[in-house]
């Protein structure tokens, strides 16, 4: 029976409106916490539908695929546009309340680094910034193991028989991806021929988007850090803006992007 349940039962709100804990009595410490917190609602959301988009890629259900990658996309932009609020944060509001912040910082946000993984962002690197043992190193780990969405999208180029190296089909895929010029030939067979791989174009755009917002998310990240403090460091011990400024020259699926100067 469901007679009982109300707005506020059906959401949490009694847990979700009391997870707020600002260490100050600083105004704008209230902001900094929804702001985090919503991204991390955001992400969960994010590795949800990137999950249920590798399944059907996989199971050989491209099209499908398809509305939960646009799904990310509109999140992502949500996620980027959400910088601008933060940035009404002059930088003598973040620092009455800096101190209380200790050692947290978004490195160690293992959601984060979740989706990177996924999106076959892999270092492993990131392991060591969390606690032994706990679920959030274990999410990590699987999602490092696991073949990431580029490689599942790879595989389908080889499926629709498109040359694909066996050292590319069977690569070691806790690694980083290293671009390869046969993977970026396959692509380039595609949006040359667009009409007979359509599945694999559509595909393809799709995930550009996702590359593409998440680097606009990035650049706005750095904006608002540089804003906000300039180049000091950031909590956790990283250089800040200086770390934020090489992350932009990622590239999820780097043969979507150099294909392009071919064309």
């Amino acid at each position: 029976m469901t007679d009982n349940v109300t707005y506020a039962s059906y959401l949490g709100l009694d847990r979700l409106l009391t997870a707020q804990h600002p260490t100050t009595d600083r105004h704008d410490e209230l902001l900094f916490i929804v702001i985090h917190q919503t991204k991390e609602l955001w992400l969960k959301e994010i590795i949800h539908e990137v999950k249920l988009a590798k399944q059907l890629i996989r199971s050989q259900e491209v099209e499908p695929a398809y509305k939960a990658l646009a799904r990310v996309s509109r999140i992502q932009t949500i996620m980027t546009l959400s910088w601008d609020v933060l940035a009404t944060m002059t930088p003598a509001d973040y620092l009455s309340f800096r101190a209380g912040l200790g050692t947290s910082s978004g490195f160690q946000s293992w959601q984060f680094r979740t989706l990177e993984y996924m999106l076959g962002l892999k270092d492993s690197s990131f392991l060591a910034f969390q606690d032994e043992g706990s679920e959030a190193l274990e999410s990590l780990k699987s999602a490092l193991a696991a073949p990431s969405l580029y490689d599942d999208a790879i595989q389908r180029l080889a499926a629709h028989d498109l040359y694909i190296p066996v050292e590319v089909l069977q690569r070691d895929v806790s690694q980083p991806y290293e671009a390869n010029p046969a993977v970026e030939d396959a692509w380039l067979a595609v949006y040359r021929d667009t009409k007979r791989y359509w599945e694999l174009y559509q595909l393809a755009e799709k995930l550009v988007d996702l590359d593409d917002a998440l680097l606009t998310w990035r650049h706005k990240h750095v904006l608002t850090v540089e804003r906000i403090i300039g180049g000091k460091r950031g909590t956790g011990g990283s250089d800040g803006a200086g770390y934020l400024q090489r992350t932009l020259q990622r590239r999820c699926f780097p043969e979507l992007w150099s294909l392009r100067t071919r064309l």
